[in-house]
Order: structure tokens, then C-alpha cells, then sequence
């Protein structure tokens, strides 16, 4: 697949009318419209609590999830708010995303911050 088709969001905003509306929206709708061949969340901050305790984001994560959305947590923030075994539990990656997000925006990959 061509990088120019990947998309990673990095979600660090938890107001839920923009985790709804915008991150969850955006991210299902790009893999269910082809917009996207790939789309990943970036789960960072405060959004890792927000996943590990908000039943309707929850609900939103799996609905992205089963429209091909791939979900990875900051695993310094999960450890840090106590939230690891609940975002593994959600099907979300948890791992450290400080390299990777440097070689992201060092290659000019498509990222979108929220």
C-alpha cells in the first residue's frame, strides 16, 4: 500500500462532542467510503481514559474497529492514568508511540491532530 493512502489521527482531545463527532466520525466514514485505504487512531492523553471508562466512546471505537480502523494507545499515558488492561481489553494496540510519531511527521506522513 502506498503511505500517501494512510491516515493517522492523533486524537488527544476527550470533549466528547469532538471525539464523536469529528475523530470517531472522520475515521469510520474514511474507511467506509474509501476514502482512506488505512486509517489509524492514535490514542494519546487524556483520550486513553476516555476510551478506558466512556461507554459510548467504547461503543464508537468498535463501530470504527469493525469498519477497519486500527486503534494504538501511547502506552506512557495508558500506564500513567492506569489504563492499559482496558484499552487491551477494547482491542486497541498499546505501545510506545514517541519514535514512530517522530518518523510520522519527519516523512511528511498524513496526520491529522485533534
Amino acid at each position: 500500500m502506498d503511505d500517501k493512502n494512510k491516515l493517522h489521527i492523533l486524537w488527544t482531545n476527550a470533549d466528547m462532542d469532538t471525539s464523536r463527532l469529528m475523530v470517531m466520525m472522520y475515521a469510520k466514514n474514511s474507511m467506509l467510503r474509501s476514502w482512506w485505504e488505512e486509517v489509524t487512531v492514535i490514542v494519546w492523553g487524556a483520550t486513553a481514559r476516555l476510551s478506558a471508562e466512556n461507554a459510548a466512546i467504547q461503543e464508537e471505537i468498535r463501530l470504527a474497529q469493525q469498519a477497519g480502523v486500527k486503534f494504538s494507545a501511547c502506552i506512557a499515558c495508558a500506564r500513567e492514568l492506569g489504563v492499559v488492561s482496558e484499552l487491551e481489553a477494547l482491542g486497541i494496540e498499546v505501545k510506545s508511540w514517541g519514535p514512530p510519531l517522530t518518523e510520522l511527521l519527519k516523512n511528511n506522513e498524513k496526520l491529522i491532530t485533534i
